[in-house]
């Protein structure tokens, strides 16, 4: 295995290429986006939220995940759980009001899937929207790339 990793690091220093350091994140079209780094994907009028793979990336192998309980309001912006990674600990902020009516309990036992699937099996939070004109307060898939693009610049 080190042996073509070896190779790989070779093979990209030939090319001019980086084999270790991801130079973009996955953006999903069909999302909004919060400035805080979380997704939303609305369904009617309930949402499924998480971080994103930015977010994910950043924060580095994620070993626990704090969930709410069912029935908690959250509100945009605001705090409704952590993630702990072997870097930092980050807070994980609401981009939509309503009532959490379902959490992620696989994260309990399997806090890497925010790593390996953030917009899928990586979901942390349903909630019932109370107000889907904060939508309008998210950013599009265009806007966030735009968004990460400038963060990680002035890094």
């Amino acid at each position: 295995m080190a042996s073509r990793q070896l190779w790989a690091s070779r093979a990209a220093s030939y090319l001019r290429i980086s084999v270790f350091n991801r130079p973009f994140s996955t953006v999903l079209k069909d999302l909004k986006y919060a400035d805080s780094h979380e997704w939303v994907k609305v369904d009617g009028n309930s949402a499924t939220v998480g971080i994103t793979d930015h977010a994910q990336d950043h924060l580095g192998d994620v070993v626990y995940v704090e969930l709410p309980e069912i029935g908690a309001t959250v509100t945009q912006g605001e705090g409704f759980g952590a993630v702990e990674s072997v870097k930092a600990t980050s807070d994980v902020n609401s981009p939509v009001s309503g009532k959490v009516v379902d959490v992620n309990e696989e994260l309990s036992s399997s806090p890497a899937l925010v790593n390996g699937s953030p917009y899928t099996k990586g979901w942390i939070i349903k909630v019932e929207l109370s107000d889907n004109g904060e939508l309008n307060n998210l950013m599009d898939s265009d806007q966030y790339s735009k968004f990460c693009e400038e963060e990680d610049s002035n890094h």
